[in-house]
């Protein structure tokens, strides 16, 4: 049975790996397919869907059954994708793209309750391709990571602003109270005013944590520098946001270059955005992107990059490693914040360091 990519839904199960699931395959109603569609994270679907519309295109192309795949098809695929050049970038897939690919595959299977077909051919592939990469001396070897947006870097960002301006206010709120949240940009963008209550000691900001399925309120101090204080610059926009006639909903909303809120969007004629302005995950990131292009800060910056540099500054100034986890959402013993603290502990705690040298 081949499945195209039109009949897919993509969903969690039980948090599982996302599954790409056939419709053909299991009798669910249109209101169920919808509910799992909403327990993924929409940008994991849109790569999971996007893996396996790949994935069916070749082996379309390649007189090749998609579900149930083989063995062999899976190495075939696998080897197709360390040369074939990604449609945007004219490069190779990465390893990590290729092993998300795989999963994508995997999943598929068993979303439809088929047997996933073996990968260990293909992960030898992979590991020649990834031993290839790193001999050559080629980027795509190592995992990209975003720059962390550690204070200094924050102040660089915030210093290219209009602090004046309601844009320039709402995007001094975003980088400063997520990097205070730790928030990922998509739980960022979906928070409220009534989200984010003041207090004599700051802000509690209740944030829905995607990873995890939950919520966390968590406390925001007052800075000790009203410049970088997050409880001051999400105040600042609030008031202004009051000024404008906008009390409620949304707290990071688009505004246009005369300082209107929400203004409608169009494409083809046809409204497009959120009614209430809303800002995506998207454009949440841009604002960072563009702060630190305006900043002249080197290296690859991202919505992310708030997150990362949360972590890196708190593991500097000494804060317990669970407390700092749970402060950002992190489940415990998250390998990705043990990986964030291996990157800033490289030169404060070397183990080199100390033994004679």
């Amino acid at each position: 049975m081949v499945v195209r990519s039109g009949e897919l839904v993509v969903a969690a199960m039980d948090g599982a790996p996302l599954s790409a699931v056939s419709n053909a395959s299991m009798s669910l109603s249109g209101a169920a397919r919808e509910a799992l569609a909403t327990g993924t994270a929409d940008s994991t679907r849109r790569a999971y869907t996007g893996d396996w519309r790949t994935f069916t295109d070749w082996c379309a192309a390649n007189n090749r059954t998609a579900l149930p795949s083989t063995p062999e098809t899976i190495v075939e695929y696998v080897a197709a994708l360390t040369t074939t050049p990604r449609p945007r970038t004219g490069r190779p897939y990465s390893p990590s793209s290729i092993e998300r690919a795989v999963a994508a595959i995997r999943t598929a299977h068993s979303a439809a309750n088929l047997n996933p077909p073996s990968t260990k051919g293909a992960r030898i592939v992979l590991r020649g391709y990834r031993d290839r990469l790193a001999r050559a001396k080629d980027p795509a070897a190592k995992a990209r990571k975003a720059q962390p947006a550690v204070p200094s870097a924050l102040r660089a960002m915030l210093a290219t602003l209009d602090r004046e301006t309601l844009i320039g206010k709402r995007d001094a709120a975003l980088l400063l109270l997520g990097f205070a949240t730790a928030a990922r940009v998509s739980e960022l963008v979906a928070l409220d005013l009534a989200d984010v209550p003041e207090s004599e000691n700051g802000i509690e900001a209740s944030v829905y944590r995607r990873k995890v399925k939950a919520f966390s309120d968590t406390a925001v101090p007052f800075g000790s520098n009203p410049a970088t204080c997050p409880v001051r610059a999400v105040r600042a926009l609030r008031e202004a946001m009051t000024e404008a006639g906008r009390t409620d909903g949304p707290l990071f909303v688009r505004i246009d270059r005369h300082g209107r809120i929400a203004p409608p969007m169009y494409r083809r004629g046809v409204p497009i955005g959120d009614p209430s302005g809303r800002l995506t995950a998207q454009a949440a990131a841009q604002v960072v992107e563009r702060a630190a292009d305006a900043a002249s800060l080197e290296g690859q910056w991202s919505g992310h990059s708030l997150r990362r540099g949360f972590a890196t500054a708190a593991r500097k100034a000494g804060h317990d490693l669970v407390r700092i986890g749970r402060h950002g959402g992190w489940a415990d013993g998250s390998k990705a914040l043990l990986g964030y603290f291996e990157d800033s502990d490289k030169w404060e705690d070397n183990p080199v360091t100390g033994t004679g040298l």
